[in-house]
C-alpha cells in the first residue's frame, strides 16, 4: 500500500536473536517520464508528489527553457494505448545562461548555518517515516526555512525546490541558501547557480568538481555541515564565524 511517498510492507524484524513479523514503511521510488513540446527528455526516477514543481524545475536548471515564463502549461499524459497512471508529464514550452552569483552580498553567521540542518530535518514528514530520502532545501539568511523538498534523488530534490521557487516567481534565489541533505556534486552546484544561489550548504563532502565550478561562478560552498562544525570550500566571506561562548573555570 502507497501513501504520500510512503509505501508499507510486512517483514521479518531480528533483534537479539529474536524474530518478529512486523510492518516497515519504505520510501516510494517509481519513474516519471518529462516530455517538452512532445519531445521525451529523459526518465527519472523519483517520489512520488510536486511532480509539477519537478517539471518545471528540471527544464529551468537543464537550461531546457530560458525563464520560468517559457513554460506555457504542465499536464500529466500517457503513451498512446496506455493507461493514465501519472508517470508521464509534458511540458509545453518555448525555449538559460549560468551567470555569476559573486556579488550576491549574502552573509550570515556560522551559528544560523549550524542550526539549518535540524530545521530542515523537522520538515522532512517522510523522511521520518522512511529513513530513506533525500532533502533539498531554500532557506533565507536568518535560518528560516522557506522550503522543503524530498525525494529518492538528491537531483530530483533540488530541481523540485527550483520548481517551487519558479512557481511563486521567486527566481532568482538571490541572498538564500541552498540546504541539501547528502552531498554536493557538480549537478547540484550547477542547478545552484542557474537558479542564482549564492550558497550552498551540505551535510557531506563536497566533489572536486564541484568545488571547483562554485568557485567559477561564485557560489560559496559549504560541506561536512554537523552540528557546529563545518567545511567552508569558497567565497568564505559570506559566512560570519562565531566564536563559541568560553565558559569560566573555577578557580
Amino acid at each position: 500500500m502507497a501513501r504520500r511517498g510512503v509505501a508499507e510492507r510486512r517483514i521479518l524484524k531480528v533483534r537479539d536473536g529474536q524474530a518478529r513479523r512486523a510492518r516497515d514503511r519504505l520510501a516510494v521510488e517509481e519513474p516519471l517520464e518529462l516530455r517538452v513540446a512532445g519531445r521525451p527528455v529523459g526518465v527519472t526516477m523519483r517520489t512520488p508528489g510536486n511532480d509539477f514543481e519537478l517539471a518545471i524545475g528540471y527544464c529551468i536548471s537543464e537550461r531546457l527553457v530560458a525563464a520560468p515564463d517559457d513554460v506555457a502549461a504542465v499536464r500529466f499524459c500517457a503513451p498512446e494505448g496506455q493507461t493514465q497512471e501519472y508517470n508521464v508529464l509534458t511540458v509545453v514550452a518555448v525555449r538559460v545562461a549560468c551567470h555569476s552569483v559573486a556579488g550576491d552580498p549574502l552573509v550570515l553567521p556560522s551559528q544560523v548555518l549550524a542550526e539549518v540542518p535540524g530545521r530542515v530535518r523537522e520538515a522532512q514528514r517522510v523522511f521520518e517515516q522512511t529513513g530513506g530520502l533525500h532533502a533539498a532545501a531554500v532557506c533565507d539568511a536568518d535560518g528560516t526555512v522557506a522550503c522543503v523538498r524530498e525525494d529518492i534523488g538528491r537531483h530530483n530534490a533540488v530541481d523540485k525546490v527550483i520548481g517551487w521557487a519558479a512557481t511563486e516567481r521567486r527566481l532568482p534565489l538571490a541572498g538564500k541558501v541552498l540546504f541539501v541533505s547528502g552531498r554536493s556534486s557538480f549537478e547540484v552546484v550547477q542547478k545552484a547557480a542557474v537558479a542564482g544561489v549564492p550558497l550552498i550548504a551540505a551535510v557531506s563532502a563536497p566533489s572536486s568538481l564541484a568545488v571547483e565550478l562554485a568557485e567559477e561562478v561564485g557560489i560559496t560552498l559549504v560541506g561536512f555541515l554537523r552540528g557546529r562544525s563545518m567545511n567552508v570550500y569558497t567565497y568564505p566571506e559570506r559566512v560570519a564565524v562565531t566564536p563559541e561562548p568560553v565558559s569560566a573555570t573555577p578557580g
